[in-house]
């Protein structure tokens, strides 16, 4: 009797406890290197998005109480807005030159390119969350902020805007690895794609035309989904979860099969 249905199993348990700690101690080794074992550590990964959010929210106050009160908590907006997008140009940003920097570790037999980007996008998407979910919680706990209309959407929509930052630092951080150019063309391309992201507006508020036009880019779609949440019928909203999906599986699809050309032309090398 043949042994291939009982070895299949156990060799895919094996590589994935394999896999399991070999992210850990990337884990560990990044975490230690950005943050060290001084001061207050590894709580930076919370603390630094936590101020970008908080000077973006005071500067977003400061801004309301000129121009007058609208129909949506400021404190809201701003903390859905600027932390979603956090997550995803901070995980680009890490991505970039992961692979130049860490590529002594490319030559250990289980490292692969996969290993450094994901290894990297966790910590910024766990930062993020963190700063998001601790910050959500203090405002609401003080009155300036209502708690979700439906939480399950919120949810959603942070998966959703998780995968697209995934998918996006993996596609990127595997190219800055054939150039440098690519990262020096992020940072500007990041820098305008902020005030598109939907997290300084809604995409209700916009001509009709140009909201057909932003809702071409996948973002978009995670943020709508997330205020929708937070906010229930006060606001309309307008997004496209299964194009955001197909834009996501793209990206990722894209992201693998550069990581894994990186990784034979590191081997070739």
């Amino acid at each position: 009797m043949s042994t291939d249905g009982l070895s299949a199993p156990a060799g895919f348990r094996r590589s994935l406890t394999i896999q399991r700690r070999v992210i850990g101690a990337l884990l560990m080794r990044e975490v230690i290197t950005r943050f060290g074992r001084n001061n207050i550590g590894v709580l930076w990964l919370l603390g630094e998005p936590m101020i970008f959010t908080l000077g973006i929210t005071t500067l977003w106050t400061l801004a309301h109480l000129v121009h007058g009160a609208g129909s949506i908590p400021v404190v809201a907006f701003a903390v859905t807005g600027y932390s979603s997008v956090l997550m995803w140009r901070n995980s680009v940003g890490h991505c970039c030159g992961a692979v130049q920097q860490n590529i002594n570790l490319l030559y250990h037999r289980n490292v692969q390119v996969t290993d450094l980007l994901i290894t990297r996008i966790l910590i910024e998407v766990a930062g993020a969350t963190a700063s998001f979910i601790v910050l959500a919680s203090f405002f609401t706990a003080i009155g300036w902020l209502a708690p979700p209309v439906d939480l399950a959407l919120v949810l959603a929509g942070w998966l959703m805007l998780a995968w697209f930052g995934l998918s996006l630092a993996m596609t990127i951080g595997s190219l800055t690895a054939y150039s440098h150019l690519v990262e020096r063309l992020w940072h500007p391309c990041a820098y305008l794609l902020f005030p598109m992201s939907g997290a300084a507006f809604m995409v209700d508020w916009l001509p009709s035309g140009m909201q057909r036009t932003v809702q071409y880019l996948p973002m978009i779609h995670g943020v709508e989904l997330l205020r929708k949440g937070y906010f229930g019928n006060a606001v309309r909203t307008h997004f496209d979860i299964p194009y955001m999906a197909m834009c996501c599986t793209v990206l990722t699809v894209t992201g693998l099969f550069l990581a894994r050309d990186v990784s034979r032309r590191v081997e070739q090398e």
